[in-house]
């Protein structure tokens, strides 16, 4: 609710914010993107500018995911990639959707869509055996 006070000539508002799903989900495209932008520059900083492109193989990727820290960086990446556009794909839907149980539902679908995804990507990133893939054969 809004309250409107005049007080020698000036006009506060005051506004309760109250919190909610939509409102914790605009946040978290604010800063999902803020991670995506320094996790997708450092993305390709590391991998096409400070290291030649000739060297983008699937050697280089095994090496690299040999350490804990390279899964990590793109586990995350992923977290916020799929999270990030899975959300805003549903704002575009909501706005285009009109029925309330339709968007239930699809938010239901999309929520299980997400949660599939990052556990089936997160899982191959996590279990990549880098062994058939060294160089020392």
């Amino acid at each position: 609710m809004a309250a409107i006070s005049e007080k020698q000539g000036i006009t506060r508002r005051s506004v309760k914010i109250q919190s909610n799903f939509e409102r914790n989900a605009f946040m978290f495209m604010r800063l999902s993107g803020i991670a995506l932008l320094l996790l997708a520059v450092g993305h390709m900083m590391l991998q096409h500018v400070l290291n030649s492109s000739t060297n983008l193989t699937i050697q280089f990727v095994a090496e690299q995911w040999n350490s804990w820290g390279w899964k990590l960086f793109d586990f995350l990446l992923l977290i916020f990639a799929v999270s990030h556009g899975i959300n805003g794909f549903r704002n575009v839907l909501e706005d285009y959707v009109h029925n309330k149980t339709a968007v239930k539902w699809i938010n239901i679908f999309l929520l299980i869509f997400v949660v599939a995804t990052i556990l089936w990507a997160g899982y191959a990133i996590w279990r990549f055996d880098s062994t058939p893939f060294s160089s020392s054969a």
